[in-house]
């Protein structure tokens, strides 16, 4: 591959942005009198900006760059998932947020301990703790692997500046810096997405009509095999497997729970939940549009070798946008990777804060410092994951282990008066079992490992809570309350 040169005006593009972040978590560092303005920016955030911070913090430059490599090298199977979300918004504004806002949470593990005691709730949010923590390094690394590779700048240079900023002004202001730096990196990505899919339309000859006529050709929007099958990735497999996981994402995740508990009121969640649906419905769609966009432009060009699917739009960026165009659209990527980074550090912290050191003196300066060390921890894990190639695989498998199971214990006390944390645990065991069993030895595609693991977590839980005497849950802790 030719000698790249990011340029001036990018690095200078680059750099205001950064900065610009840093402000705001100087800005708001002056705001952090208790830890409910820490942690939930006093319940008072507006619901836009809310909204705006959960969408970015769950697109990650994973997904930002992941989706368009998808289409690009295979189809648009994916697309499902964008009709999956508007689908999962009511169900988690009917089984949990309503439980939430009347018990007044911090973290969503604190329902958990109302309805099966403390223990259920250090179980979890150590279960939380660690998909978070895997998931981190993930999010920073692929992102800055691309990016080293497509501009230049070194790897460790990308890798610093995406996760260390990224907790410095995270450390600073509290939820209320990641919420407002959040809505930000959101405008910025979702912008940025707008003007590559705009972009790629005006420089093929045919525009659209020239990109969706080549995809079809190609097999590129067959959408999937709507036969199930466990050992590939068909139509029914993605939709259920993504109907839970997006459940687990916005019903009971602390990265999103803690956003909609700062929103105040049950009025502002659903607003929240809503424009994050709809937001889902259209950038995955365009996300896609522009993985064929990208097939389309390179049909009859030749790619360096080193250049995968994941790094064709940050290529297409970098070699055939105007300096400063470039450089605005290379920090979307850097949005998209440091969103997801802020909230992960900040949810971790208020978790460990709020559910296994409540009560400690200065919480706030507690937070700031076990913040700035999962900052490092985060950023010091994305120089050890090893592969690009494993991550999709890997993502899925720390979500089939870890978050699956914890979806199973919050719809067993949701949904029964009679499921126990004891019945949970012998679910647990067999969920974990058969997930090390599944990945290891069998062939089982890993869109399906998130559903395998949450239906015997939650049908063996909700059967070996039968043979354990507990009293049944107050109607109040379920969807069963009539008030």
């Amino acid at each position: 591959m030719e000698n790249i040169t990011f340029g001036t005006l990018n690095y200078t593009v680059l750099a205001i942005y950064l900065a610009g972040m840093l402000g705001v978590g100087f800005y708001f560092s002056r705001k952090q009198e208790d830890a409910e303005m820490f942690f939930l920016g006093g319940r008072k955030l507006p619901w836009i900006a809310v909204a705006m911070s959960m969408y970015a913090s769950l697109t990650s430059a994973v997904t930002y760059l992941g989706l368009p490599g998808t289409a690009y090298s295979e189809n648009i199977a994916l697309i499902i998932v964008c009709i999956m979300s508007p689908i999962v918004a009511p169900f988690i504004l009917l089984l949990f947020y309503p439980l939430y806002h009347r018990l007044r949470v911090t973290t969503s593990y604190e329902y958990i301990q109302k309805r099966f005691g403390p223990s259920a709730r250090y179980g979890v949010a150590g279960l939380f703790i660690l998909a978070r923590l895997g998931w981190l390094g993930t999010v920073v690394y692929a992102p800055a692997m691309a990016m080293s590779i497509v501009t230049g700048i070194p790897l460790w240079i990308c890798i610093c500046m995406m996760g260390l900023l990224a907790t410095a002004y995270t450390a600073l202001g509290g939820l209320a810096a990641v919420v407002w730096t959040d809505a930000i990196q959101f405008i910025i990505l979702i912008g940025g997405a707008i003007w590559v899919a705009i972009s790629l339309t005006n420089g093929i000859e045919g525009g659209a009509g020239k990109i969706m006529a080549v995809a079809a050709e190609t097999g590129r929007l067959h959408i999937a095999d709507w036969k199930f099958n466990l050992f590939t990735m068909t139509g029914p497999a993605v939709a259920i497997s993504f109907f839970f996981q997006l459940m687990q994402d916005y019903g009971t995740d602390q990265v999103t729970v803690q956003r909609l508990m700062a929103t105040g009121s049950m009025k502002k969640t659903i607003k929240s939940v809503a424009f994050n649906a709809c937001t889902d419905f259209f950038i995955i769609a365009l996300l896609m549009f522009i993985g064929l966009g990208l097939f389309t432009f390179f049909q009859p060009l030749e790619l360096p070798a080193d250049i995968s699917p994941d790094k064709v739009m940050p290529y297409y960026i970098i070699h055939y946008l105007p300096q400063g165009i470039s450089g605005l659209l290379i920090t979307a990527v850097f949005a998209a990777a440091m969103s997801s980074m802020d909230s992960g550090i900040n949810s971790i912290a208020t978790v460990v804060i709020n559910d296994f050191t409540k009560g400690a003196k200065n919480e706030v300066r507690l937070a700031r410092i076990l913040t700035v060390a999962l900052g490092i921890l985060a950023t010091g894990l994305a120089f050890y994951v090893s592969t690009i190639e494993g991550i999709l695989k890997a993502f899925f498998s720390f979500m089939g282990m870890f978050s699956a199971p914890v979806l199973a214990l919050f719809l067993m006390g949701v949904l029964t008066r009679k499921g126990n944390f004891k019945g949970w645990l012998v679910g647990l065991a067999a969920s974990l079992i058969s997930s090390v069993w599944i990945q290891k030895f069998t062939e089982v595609h890993e869109i399906n490992y998130f559903t395998i693991s949450f239906l015997v977590a939650f049908g063996i839980g909700l059967i070996a809570s039968r043979f354990f005497q507990s009293p049944e849950a107050p109607k109040d802790l379920t969807i069963w309350n009539k008030k």
